[in-house]
């Protein structure tokens, strides 16, 4: 049975993760206590594991709060990604077995076919893990998985506000098709294209937002004073 630490903690990262709760929202320790009927004690244990997972900071008269990542650490956890995880599919694909690989092609179609943006996530997240858990190599999926959690509030605002979402589809049959013919060198390749190519439209949303957001607002200039001759 989880503990009311590891209660709070899923249900926080949750939120976190789906953008229920947004970059810079105070996560106040007495109202958490009390959704969830304990003390404050194990409210600060799950923010405390939050935190050290990058997704909440503690601020000076704040308290904690959701955190919120630069263009360049969303880059950087890209880079990681591209890195780390085709080289997991790559130790993973041998050991791949048909029903794993059925359940890997059930969660590509249901992100194909899913209308409820909220859970893009959920089939993304899914699709990947399913094809990389066979590489027997739990410290490895779970940094992916630290990583993973980082940007994803991030990932479902641009899938929901770009044309990310036909591509993101395109790359998951190509990649599945890859693994299924046990293709290591290409399927590699196609998670590695997957995830630089999904990172740097991610960046270039982010910058367009924020520029938005930071722009000044120019008004008119009044008229001239009319003087006389």
């Amino acid at each position: 049975m989880a503990s009311a630490p590891d209660v709070i903690f899923e249900a926080l990262r949750e939120a976190i993760t789906e953008g229920q709760l947004a970059e810079g929202e105070v996560l106040r320790q007495d109202r958490i206590a009390r959704m969830f009927n304990v003390s404050r004690i194990p409210v600060r244990e799950a923010l405390a594991r939050l935190e050290e997972q990058g997704l909440v900071s503690t601020q000076r008269y704040r308290g904690a709060v959701v955190s919120a990542l630069s263009t360049d650490e969303i880059q950087e956890i890209f880079e990681f990604r591209a890195l780390l995880e085709p080289e997991v599919l790559r130790l993973s694909i041998d050991n791949l077995s048909p029903a794993r690989l059925e359940q890997a092609a059930a969660y590509c179609t249901g992100f194909a076919n899913e209308a409820d943006s909220a859970r893009w996530n959920y089939w993304n997240r899914n699709f990947h893990y399913s094809l990389y858990e066979d590489a027997d190599r739990p410290y490895y999926l779970q940094v992916v998985g630290a990583a993973l959690d980082r940007i994803e509030r991030y990932l479902r605002a641009q899938l929901v506000l770009t044309d990310g979402m036909p591509r993101a589809v395109r790359e998951h049959r190509a990649i599945l098709d890859a693994c299924i013919r046990r293709d290591k060198d290409l399927a590699a390749a196609l998670t590695r294209e997957h995830i630089i190519e999904a990172g740097g439209s991610l960046i270039a949303f982010l910058r367009d937002q924020r520029c938005q957001v930071n722009a000044p607002v120019l008004t008119a200039a009044p008229p001239a004073e009319s003087k006389g001759p």
